[in-house]
């Protein structure tokens, strides 16, 4: 049956839901080579109960499969109906169907780590004496989304180790993302926005519109009276950009953002072969902490097709150059699922880039991602998935597994997780660290509590409305031209978001205070 069903109609507007429970057990709406004449998905809500049934006609014969489910009294409904369709539809297509169930059950989302977090905050979990529960946290993670052991484990572990971090922000601090849109090369699975680094009249120009940017970003960070907690350099990668330009970027963010309330500052160097003597130099004369370089694997004819300009060897001179110049603590990804790998690769690119002492090891499942060129191709009636030779489901799960284990005897701690569409061996994304080695950043991103203030082409804001559970946006264009062009109006965005939540700083008007927080949003 897998990836042949016809699905002729849906019932019961839950169109998105059900596609997404199809989706990740593999079925797929076509009207060949079905197994049934036809297949149909009828949900009915009546007050706090979904019923789901499916009907199946084969050679005019019909037969139904059906199941109900109450909502939880601590959900919000409309959230709880949502997740019972999803979760009666999956049982009835993995009970009846012949379909193998998959890790994460029915969890989608892309940070689901947020969910334990909404449940501690509202006191589930948690014990008369303030004492976490986390047996209880983890049974309701396997019975509500039907994830497996394993991964309602990690989620737990994942969620209980963020906490402090999540605590060390108040309403006033925030965090800062700057878009670099540049690269050396385009990967084969990137959808990044980024951009092979273009002529030095181009360079400069996107330089004279990010410093623009940075000063607006600056002086609201001062209107509203905001404390920087983390700075991240990322892209792209800052690294291609030639050294004048590296170097004036550095001394633009940090004259704009770092203060004495900075913990922390990344620069992504991904590319090992952007990283040179001189913009390691400059990266000494600023505070950085933390520096990212990221292999993605240590098999060279994988480098080579997936189209990074780079050698093994880069790598290991990279890390090498860098150990000796600072004591910054460097991050450093893998990709599971890469074309042409097997667990065998992936665990010789894991015990390479351990060998380096990495601080903070990243381990990504590749995700097939729409505007890639990978997905590109694939659109391409001329190209399958075959032509790829990418690794089945089960082998790239092997990967995840052998890197927990080998990860945890080495001391690493996961610490931030999250999840995509489209990937390999539906797994999720995960970091590792020694411990104390946390990145804040990371953690900050993902949890969607703090204030994000992006500047930067394709760089995203997000301010959190804690008074009303809502989260102001904008976002600035991907496109590196549109970004240049129409800035003012994204700084205005950008703007917009801030203003909805906080106001400005006004000692005299608001009796001392300066958290930049009007009274009646302080109760939060």
């Amino acid at each position: 049956m897998r990836g042949t069903v016809k699905v002729l109609n849906v019932f019961g507007g839950f169109d998105k839901i059900v596609g997404e429970v199809l989706r990740s057990l593999n079925v797929v709406k076509r009207a060949d080579a079905a197994d049934f004449d036809a297949l149909e998905i009828f949900n009915e809500v009546t007050g706090n109960r979904v019923v789901t049934r499916i009907k199946i006609v084969t050679e005019g014969a019909a037969k139904f499969f059906r199941k109900s489910s109450t909502a939880r009294s601590d959900e919000r409904l409309g959230a709880e109906i949502n997740r019972l369709v999803k979760r009666n539809l999956y049982v009835l297509l993995v009970d009846n169907f012949g379909l193998d169930a998959v890790p994460y059950g029915i969890l989608h989302g892309v940070r689901p780590t947020k969910i334990i977090q909404r449940w501690l905050e509202l006191g589930f979990g948690v014990t008369s004496h303030g004492v976490i529960d986390r047996d209880k946290i983890f049974r309701r993670i396997c019975a509500d989304f039907l994830t497996d052991r394993d991964k309602a484990a990690l989620l737990t572990e994942v969620a209980l180790r963020q906490l402090p971090i999540l605590k060390s922000s108040d309403a006033q601090t925030v965090g800062v993302y700057v878009g670099i849109p540049f690269c050396k090369t385009r990967c084969l699975y990137c959808s990044f926005p980024s951009f092979v680094l273009p002529a030095d009249e181009k360079v400069a120009a996107f330089m004279e519109a990010l410093t623009r940017d940075i000063s607006a970003a600056a002086d609201a960070i001062k209107r509203y009276g905001l404390k920087v907690q983390s700075i991240y350099v990322g892209g792209g990668t800052p690294t291609a950009l030639p050294e004048k330009f590296f170097v004036e970027m550095l001394s633009k963010v940090f004259d704009g953002f770092y203060t004495d309330s900075v913990k922390e500052v990344t620069v992504e160097c991904g590319r090992p072969d952007t990283i040179t003597a001189e913009k390691i130099s400059a990266l000494k004369n600023f505070p950085v902490t933390r520096i990212s370089v990221n292999p993605q694997t240590m098999q060279q004819r994988t480098l080579d097709f997936i189209g990074r300009a780079h050698t093994v060897d880069d790598v290991t001179r990279a890390f090498c150059d860098l150990r000796t110049a600072g004591d910054w603590l460097i991050n450093t990804d893998l990709i599971a699922g890469l074309p042409g790998e097997n667990l065998s690769d992936f665990q010789d690119s894991l015990t390479k880039v351990l060998a380096l002492k990495p601080d903070d090891v990243t381990i990504h499942a590749l995700a097939i991602k729409r505007g890639s060129t990978m997905q590109k191709l694939l659109s391409d009636e001329l190209n399958t998935l075959e032509d790829f030779r990418l690794p089945c489901d089960a082998e790239v799960q092997r990967m995840s597994t052998f890197a927990d284990k080998v990860l945890r005897g080495e001391g690493f701690l996961p610490y931030y997780l999250y999840r995509q569409s489209n990937m390999g061996g539906q797994i999720e994304n995960v970091g590792w660290c020694k411990r104390g080695g946390e990145g804040v950043y990371n953690v900050q991103i993902m949890g969607e509590r703090q204030t994000i203030i992006g500047v930067g082409s394709a760089a995203s804001t997000k301010v959190p409305d804690r008074s009303e559970v809502h989260l102001h946006t904008a976002f600035n264009a991907k496109d590196l031209t549109t970004y240049m062009r129409d800035l003012d109006r994204y700084i205005a965005g950008r703007e917009a978001a801030l203003a909805a939540v906080y106001q400005p700083v006004d000692t005299a008007a608001n009796g001392g205070k300066t958290d930049g927080f009007s009274d009646e949003r302080r109760d939060d």
